[in-house]
């Protein structure tokens, strides 16, 4: 791996980007706040003046993933207008889209077993992106009658659930999981049957 070294006196920011990098090569766990100084060109006790540990190190660099994601999702989200279904079908391609682009930062937020709640700034950027995923979800559930819509939190942990299924199994390269399908395919062609399944789209011909 490339060394990045610490530049512009931005040390902070030179340390999560050693970890991300550390993160995507060897796993949350796989990795010392030894490697990470040395990764960014500073020795060990540096580390310190800026994270208290390597969880702290690495709750950071899941606040920032979130960051990315929640403005993924907002953005997919408003290109998908005026259209509820379009819209809501776009947050979970971006989905899967941020965990191609941005592997690091996906395993800091989704597997790296750090909380939400570590800090008040990871919970309200995390809250901000299932937020984007609710609203989606509350805008296309007023197609439904109401004694049969199921309450937005439900219908969008439903999607996330699909759409981080389909990451973890198919488009991370997961050992011994191959599927025949793009991942791509293998979401749409699902959030599809379970959208059919609430009368939001029409059955096939």
């Amino acid at each position: 791996m490339a060394k990045r070294g610490y530049h512009h006196g931005n040390l902070r920011q030179a340390l999560v980007d050693a970890a991300l990098g550390l993160i995507e090569e060897k796993g949350p766990a796989g990795f010392t706040l030894s490697e990470a100084a040395k990764q960014a060109g500073v020795t060990p006790a540096a580390v310190y003046r800026h994270f208290e540990g390597r969880e702290d190190l690495i709750a950071e660099a899941a606040r920032q993933g979130y960051e990315i994601f929640a403005d993924l999702l907002d953005y997919a989200y408003a290109s998908g207008k005026p259209s509820a279904l379009a819209a809501f079908e776009a947050t979970g391609r971006a989905y899967l889209a941020f965990a191609n682009r941005y592997p690091g930062h996906y395993v800091a937020m989704f597997e790296s077993g750090i909380s939400i709640h570590r800090t008040p700034d990871l919970h309200a950027v995390a809250t901000r992106a299932l937020g984007v995923l609710e609203q989606a979800a509350t805008e296309l559930s007023q197609h439904i009658p109401p004694e049969k819509r199921p309450p937005p939190q439900m219908f969008a942990a439903h999607v996330w659930a699909m759409s981080h299924g389909v990451v973890e199994l198919f488009a991370r390269g997961s050992p011994g999981t191959k599927s025949p399908f793009p991942p791509e395919d293998l979401l749409e062609s699902g959030i599809g049957i379970y959208l059919r399944g609430l009368g939001l789209v029409p059955p096939d011909d």
